[in-house]
């Protein structure tokens, strides 16, 4: 039996319909598309909209499954990932969100679920370094991120890389192996300064 994905807030902020569609395939440029299993790519991703995209989706085709707060869309990404759409009370605010799930294990869409009103009820407003990764990755436009190729050595080959500025020039690097002072540039600044949870 194969691990599942860890499930991952993939970018701040309530998107807009344009963002929402860049953030369904956010991997798009991924080497050797659609010849492998990318299941892994997508499963336990999950960012907010805004209510007027949750209503157009279920609109556009009848849902896979409608259960309580949440429907699933009958078209599939990769495998057995769909999307999967929620309004959630959040501290007595209704929010709406979507995710993909992996519906070969019946219990994704719920765990899903208590995993977003887990993470949108801290405290204290605060991004995890993961976050901030994921964050700066959905927000780079195409031509400023990219995969690591042969200028990589062989063990980085089709980790994901973005621009970088600074001396000697502009080079592309492992998005992982950001330093703390590049994440916070390439951080829009109303996020550049939240606290690690652990400080929270």
């Amino acid at each position: 039996m194969t691990s599942l994905p860890p499930i991952r807030k993939i970018h701040f902020g309530i998107t807009d319909r344009h963002q929402m569609f860049r953030l369904f395939d956010r991997h798009a440029q991924r080497p050797s598309r659609w010849q492998n299993d990318d299941s892994a790519l997508y499963a336990g991703e999950w960012f907010e909209i805004a209510r007027a995209e949750h209503d157009y989706m279920l609109e556009i085709l009848p849902p896979l499954w409608m259960r309580g707060e949440m429907f699933a869309m009958r078209e599939f990404l990769t495998g057995s990932i769909t999307s999967v759409f929620y309004t959630l009370s959040v501290n007595d605010v209704t929010r709406y969100f979507h995710s993909y799930c992996d519906l070969s294990d019946p219990r994704s869409a719920y765990e899903m679920r208590d995993a977003i009103v887990e993470r949108e009820r801290w405290p204290v407003k605060a991004m995890t370094r993961d976050e901030r990764i994921e964050h700066i990755w959905s927000a780079t436009h195409d031509d400023y991120r990219g995969y690591a190729g042969a200028d990589f050595r062989p063990e980085h080959r089709g980790k994901r890389t973005v621009i970088v500025y600074g001396k000697p020039g502009t080079s592309f690097q492992l998005l992982d192996h950001l330093t703390d002072a590049q994440i916070s540039e390439k951080l829009p600044v109303h996020l550049r300064h939240l606290p690690l949870p652990e400080a929270a």
